[in-house]
């Protein structure tokens, strides 16, 4: 039985003949930067995800630094965002010379802890940015009221929530910007790096565009200093036939995600992964907790049974070196510390039988049962 953390080879053989016709008329049509199959696609996209206006861009790390920017972020200026989270989150602030200020996370969702955003503001906030991780919608209504309390901007990191909802409500559309990664392995993966931002507001959105576009708005005239950062063609015209099957393919990961569940059930050492009733999980990732001195070894474990296993993330940022000099001592986020030692993501694609979903599940009760007991 051969399991991937990801299988993009059985997805490309799902959808093989559609790709192939999208991908010969981009080729006919020499249209390879931008162009009419990146509008085709951030318009799909936008209606697919109940959003005003969709930019595609170079990727999602470019997504979060271009939407920092459109807000007004800068030199000597502070983003609140959770440590538990990919490095891009914080490193597209430090990039336009901003500060990140770390907040600790709920334990359930993993997610930024509303409780905690309020004593993270100072007079330097410019913007909060709550991460959807792991496919789990972040708790936004008090969120978004904290923001509104303070005059404060929020963007939405979406890398990993395409499709979920909160309330209702598609992530990326709640706050002033969201931002999404189409990096292969995502939910909706590009074939090659890709992202997107999403927005409500006409004026923002043109910002973002510009920002995009090397600072302009008609091609030799900048108006602001700006980078270049564009969605291929390729790459929309891909993302295009994908998105058809976007959610067909969240449907596979939550039933997926609730076989896991049935299976687990009654295993005390195994914590499954929290569902928040107001929102609906797309399961990027199926995220368990373990008793943190089995972690590792369980992974080892599973590993030599060829069941591929992966740590997101196992050094929260505000413990990286990079973030050394903001002085964040042991113990400061203990929720967000304590996630990093305990938590091993399991495989989690549309692909998944269910002999391999018992196949894993049950190898990982056998190792956490015995060593539980021992």
């Amino acid at each position: 039985m051969t399991i991937h953390m990801v299988d993009l080879h059985a997805q490309v053989a799902e959808i093989r003949n559609e790709l192939d016709a999208a991908i010969g008329a981009v080729l006919e049509s020499g249209a390879f930067v931008r162009g009419p199959f990146v509008a085709a696609f951030e318009r799909e996209l936008a209606e697919a995800l109940d959003a005003r206006f969709a930019l595609g861009v170079g990727n999602g790390t470019d997504a979060l630094q271009i939407a920092y920017a459109a807000v007004g972020v800068g030199p000597g200026d502070e983003i609140v965002t959770p440590a538990f989270t990919f490095i891009a989150t914080a490193e597209a602030a430090s990039l336009l010379g901003a500060t990140p200020v770390f907040v600790d996370i709920d334990p359930q969702t993993f997610n930024l802890d509303p409780a905690k955003l309020e004593a993270a503001i100072t007079e330097r906030t410019k913007a909060i940015v709550p991460v959807h991780l792991f496919g789990q919608p972040a708790d936004m209504d008090p969120i978004l009221a904290v923001a509104e309390r303070h005059g404060l901007a929020v963007i939405e990191d979406c890398a990993q929530s395409i499709g979920a909802t909160y309330k209702g409500r598609p992530t990326g559309t709640m706050g002033d910007l969201g931002c999404l990664s189409f990096y292969p392995s995502k939910n909706l993966g590009a074939y090659g790096d890709g992202g997107a931002i999403l927005s409500e507001d006409a004026a923002l959105f043109e910002r973002a565009k510009m920002i995009a576009n090397h600072g302009a708005r008609k091609k030799y005239h900048h108006e602001i200093v700006g980078i270049n950062s564009r969605l291929d063609g390729l790459q929309g015209a891909i993302l295009s036939v994908k998105l058809r099957h976007l959610g067909a393919w969240t449907e596979a990961r939550q039933i997926a995600a609730r076989a896991y569940d049935a299976l687990f059930a009654g295993c005390d050492a195994v914590t499954t992964p929290y569902r928040d009733p107001n929102g609906t999980h797309v399961f990027h990732q199926y995220t368990i907790r373990v008793p943190a001195d089995l972690r590792d070894d369980l992974q080892t474990h599973l590993k030599s049974l060829g069941i591929p296993t992966m740590i997101y993330y196992p050094v929260p940022l505000h413990q990286l070196g990079v973030y050394e000099a903001l002085g964040y001592g042991e113990g400061s986020l203990p929720e967000t510390e304590r996630a990093g030692r305990e938590v091993l993501s399991l495989p989690m694609h549309p692909e998944l039988t269910l002999a391999q979903l018992r196949f894993i599940a049950e190898s990982v009760q056998a190792f956490v049962g015995e060593r539980v007991t021992a």
